[in-house]
């Protein structure tokens, strides 16, 4: 948590200092966002009163347990929890068990079929095992929306939907051309959206994240949390992540999509066919690496650092080793054609600094040298998968050596002189 975040009243930043800090987090949340909603100077001003009080939003995301698996698609969403979470706000990650029997109608064209309590039930439990890949379990609320709604009695339930019209549901782009169409519209999918919402009230939401899909059910909870007397939540809308074809939005469906739970090796190689055009939108989508530094990378390099970083997300840094020798056993021919483009495939990168500690800051897997040494200190540092503990290790001339930070991050260093 930042220390704006947890500090006394007397130590809160003020001035230069809180401004400073507030157009850092406007920053990080701004990147690969695709609508902030209803503006942005409305997020600012709620970050500038949480910076204030020294009180962290509430950041809400829902998750229908619909299949059993999280995808990248699905990571979009997740990453930028985590964005928020490392801010030091405060990250619900809701489970939609009672809505996930519904089915979302959001982008469809026809009525979803309900999922049975029993398969949601199970879809759930491997969700919650699933995103410690990207969010501190000790730092995440889980909720389920069954929570509020099962209790909820057919007067309070009419006294819901009474907050909400026909009228204003029609107007929603995918409900307005089933009907036009005479396609059915099922009654229980208006329910959808006024739920969502209502699950926005019960957290007292500042935040609420969705796909660009959700838009509608996102400004649902808006109008609700109004009639509720709070205020409404920021809707901040993530684009929707094209899959292996680079086509069409990633959906296992659509057999292109990358589980975050599939083989080393499935990931790697799946990562390796993402056409090159569509790097950076990966980049800035599932990671927090410095866009230009990617920019400046041949697209095999760019592909085989994310399949790498995604690999070591999933599987660890020893997954990640062997996935990589693996991928380039099975198409070295294909690495040695492009290594002329692209010079070194072997994604090193190049230090001057003697000591763990500078390497660490040039290398950008740490923010500051006060950065460096407190990752070292907390044991989250690996050199060649051994703990360090010494801030001071000359790291040896002319040899790569593996250098793994926390859960997420890593990269292979050569000191040269």
């Amino acid at each position: 948590m930042p220390r704006s975040m947890r500090s006394s009243s007397k130590s809160r930043p003020d001035g230069g200092a809180h401004d400073a800090e507030l157009d850092r987090q406007l920053a990080v949340i701004r990147r690969g966002v695709a609508e902030i909603l209803p503006d942005e100077h409305e997020l600012r001003e709620r970050l500038r009163r949480s910076l204030a009080a020294g009180a962290p939003l509430v950041i809400k995301a829902g998750f229908d347990p619909t299949a059993p698996h999280l995808h990248l698609g699905h990571a979009v969403l997740l990453q930028k929890l985590h964005q928020f979470q490392e801010l030091g706000h405060a990250v619900t990650f809701l489970i939609g068990d009672f809505t996930g029997m519904i089915g979302d109608p959001s982008g469809v064209s026809e009525t979803r079929k309900p999922l049975t309590p029993e398969q949601v039930k199970e879809n759930a439990k491997t969700y919650q095992q699933q995103i410690r890949h990207f969010l501190d379990p000790a730092r995440t609320t889980v909720a389920f929306n069954s929570a509020w709604m099962r209790p909820m009695t057919a007067e309070q339930f009419i006294q819901l939907a009474a907050q909400y019209n026909v009228a204003r549901m029609l107007e929603r782009e995918d409900f307005k051309t089933r009907f036009e169409a005479h396609r059915p519209i099922g009654l229980h999918e208006f329910l959808y959206p006024l739920i969502q919402g209502y699950d926005s009230v019960q957290l007292k939401a500042d935040i609420e994240l969705g796909g660009t899909d959700q838009k509608f059910n996102l400004l649902v909870g808006r109008e609700l949390q109004k009639q509720a007397g709070r205020p409404p939540q920021i809707v901040i809308t993530m684009p929707l992540l094209e899959g292996t074809d680079g086509v069409r939005k990633m959906s296992k469906s659509f057999g292109n999509a990358i589980g975050v739970e599939e083989a080393p090796e499935e990931i790697f190689g799946k990562v390796m066919s993402i056409p090159d055009e569509l790097m950076l939108r990966y980049y800035q989508l599932l990671t927090d690496d410095d866009l230009t530094t990617v920019k400046r990378l041949h697209p095999m390099e760019a592909k085989l650092r994310l399949a790498g970083e995604l690999v070591l997300r999933f599987h660890g840094a020893g997954a990640a080793g062997k996935a990589r020798a693996a991928f380039d056993a099975k198409f070295r021919g294909h690495a040695a054609a492009t290594s002329t483009v692209s010079g070194e495939l072997d994604v090193v990168r190049p230090v001057k600094s003697a000591v763990l500690l500078d390497a660490l800051v040039e290398a950008k897997l740490a923010t500051s040298k006060s950065d460096a040494r407190r990752l070292i200190q907390q044991g989250a540092v690996d050199l060649d998968d051994h703990p360090m503990a010494d801030a001071a290790f000359e790291l040896p001339i002319g040899k790569t050596v593996r250098i793994k930070v926390g859960k997420r991050r890593f990269a292979e260093l050569r000191r040269v002189v």
